[in-house]
């Protein structure tokens, strides 16, 4: 074999093969005259070209040593995600969501029965397996709308410096943050009038409010982000005119000051010049074809205590609508330093929504997606028991955002301290989004995350918001069954007692056991007894800087005497 390698590499065969189909068809056409030789003769001069070149190219190493054959490779890697996806993936495996999550999606967004027969698919032997304690007298609700005052409300006003005069009776299910760019045209339209039918939020990401949103008159939560897009002057400073006129209208329900997002927290963002369109440019406020920069940082604070003034004024200048901000947890410090901001002015937002680095739509470097932010359970932990211990909670909201697909999602977040929960993911299922994975590539398959007119014509309005408004009210029914099995009244009963998690082959934990719990007001004396994150942190933490204090210098001791001097 060795021998035959040297005289005639075998990895040349299918060229060989298509240069001898070439010449079959030359002899076979010249003598018999047959026009379906043609064919081979094509077929045998196409491939034979495109082995010669594959031989003179230099970008791939593989079409050099294994010309014609060698594209074979690349097909199959092609198409090895879908291969996966649909041939060996099992329903549980989660990458990021399972078959068995897409399934019920699609169901519930349908209207299709989403009962599973012949009992559950789950491992409920292996660690880290969850479930809901059942009551014995359970309570028979009369629906599922369930929701939340945020910025107050009409019996207990807001308590803040500057306070909400605009309370928003919200949904505890509610669309995460999805910018007109990002997500095309049709998928806006469909997410907004689903929403209006349905009756809850659709928060419109950083990209501002397009005239997509304002079709269908859908309650919106306006994402004011680092580019100040929908409110920023030509120099990408902060406007207050242009702010004034998008936050005063009667579709905007709630501001939201973004600091950072879960898909890639601490990194800003550049739309390249091509892709901005004049809608995009309209909704934004930005030159058509030029660069869109989304800053990692604001321009309009640098320190928490002007973070606060900040949001006081976006209030303020709202007409007193609910005002929060978005973000992932990073440094603890920093957060303890907003903490510490809202006691020493007395401003609190409305409301804080805790996005989780398990990621969302935004395209974002793999090291940003796998390994910056902190994870959802700990971040919304740390933000609700930080709250617990100054006594700020009951003035402040959690929404929570990051894989929230079924109603035991809901669940687990609202035991864990969340008053309500954002999905983004969720409802581009509910959309007909496969999972193809290709957002950032402009080549979505159904229509969702692409500004290519001929693709987003596959996603018919009518029908995908009917879909998303099915989808929420399905979903929010089984969150009413998972209420009442558990004996309440409302998901704001939910604590981490009501979630039990499997720790071991043979043990089991409530989650109140085994995660973060502060007392009330514990933060606001001695730290003794409290997690190392407060012991180590708080202390350092300031309102007048992000950055952390050096920590306290222990006096050197002091020289004895009668020692000589070097």
């Amino acid at each position: 074999m060795n021998q035959l390698h040297k005289i005639f590499p075998v990895r040349y065969t299918v060229m060989v093969l298509c240069m001898l189909l070439l010449l079959a068809g030359i002899i076979a056409l010249a003598l018999q005259g047959s026009p379906w030789w043609w064919l081979a003769v094509l077929a045998g001069a196409a491939l034979t070209l495109l082995g010669l070149r594959d031989r003179r190219q230099t970008r791939h190493a593989i079409l050099r040593n294994y010309p014609v054959i060698g594209h074979m490779r690349f097909f199959l890697e092609f198409i090895r995600p879908e291969m996966r996806q649909y041939f060996i993936e099992s329903d549980t495996e989660a990458l990021p969501f399972s078959r068995a999550q897409r399934s019920l999606v699609y169901q519930r967004a349908k209207g299709d029965p989403d009962n599973r027969p012949f009992g559950t698919l789950m491992d409920v032997g292996a660690r880290g397996y969850e479930w809901v304690n059942h009551s014995m007298a359970p309570t028979r609700l009369d629906g599922h709308d369930f929701r939340v005052w945020i910025g107050g409300s009409p019996d207990a006003p807001s308590q803040s410096v500057a306070p909400c005069t605009q309370p928003y009776h919200a949904s505890v299910f509610n669309i995460s943050a999805m910018s007109f760019g990002a997500l095309s045209a049709n998928a806006i339209l469909a997410l907004n009038k689903g929403a209006q039918i349905g009756g809850f939020a659709h928060d419109t990401g950083e990209g501002s409010i397009s005239q997509h949103h304002r079709v269908h008159g859908g309650d919106l939560i306006w994402e004011v982000a680092s580019g100040y897009f929908g409110c920023r002057n030509d120099d990408g400073s902060f406007s207050e005119e242009r702010y004034i006129a998008n936050a005063t209208q009667p579709q905007v329900k709630m501001i939201e000051l973004k600091l950072s997002q879960g898909a890639k927290p601490g990194h800003g963002g550049v739309l390249p010049g091509a892709k901005v369109t004049p809608e995009i440019a309209a909704a934004r406020g930005i030159p058509v074809g030029i660069d869109c920069i989304s800053p990692a940082r604001h321009s309009a604070f640098s320190t928490p205590e002007e973070m606060m003034h900040f949001i006081a004024r976006l209030r303020q200048l709202s007409g007193g609508k609910p005002t929060g901000f978005k973000f992932c947890l990073g440094h603890p410090w920093e957060w303890f330093a907003i903490v510490k901001a809202m006691l020493k002015t007395g401003i609190t937002p409305d409301f804080i929504v805790v996005d989780g680095a398990e990621g969302g739509t935004g395209a974002a470097p793999v090291e940003f997606t796998d390994h910056v932010g902190v994870p959802l359970q700990e971040g919304l932990l740390l933000v609700h028991n930080t709250l617990i211990g100054v006594n700020l909670r009951d003035r402040i909201k959690l929404g929570a955002a990051g894989k929230v697909i079924t109603a035991f999602d809901i669940t687990r977040m609202m035991a864990l301290g969340a008053d309500w929960c954002n999905a983004g993911r969720g409802f581009m299922m509910a959309l007909g989004c496969i999972q193809a994975q290709t957002c950032h590539t402009g080549n979505c398959p159904t229509g969702v995350t692409t500004q290519d007119a001929v693709r987003q014509q596959a996603l018919v309005v009518p029908d995908k918001a009917t879909r998303v408004a099915q989808f929420h009210k399905s979903t929010l029914h089984a969150l009413q069954e998972l209420v009442q099995a558990a004996g309440l009244r409302h998901p704001c009963e939910l604590n981490a007692h009501h979630i039990v998690r499997r720790t071991g082959d043979s043990q089991v934990h409530l989650l109140s056991n085994v995660v973060l719990h502060v007392q009330p007001g514990a933060l606001l004396g001695p730290l003794d007894g409290q997690h190392n994150v407060f012991q180590i942190y708080w202390p350092r933490a300031c309102a007048e800087s992000f950055h952390i204090a050096p920590p306290p210098m222990t006096p050197s001791a002091e020289r004895p005497q009668n020692v000589p001097q070097a």
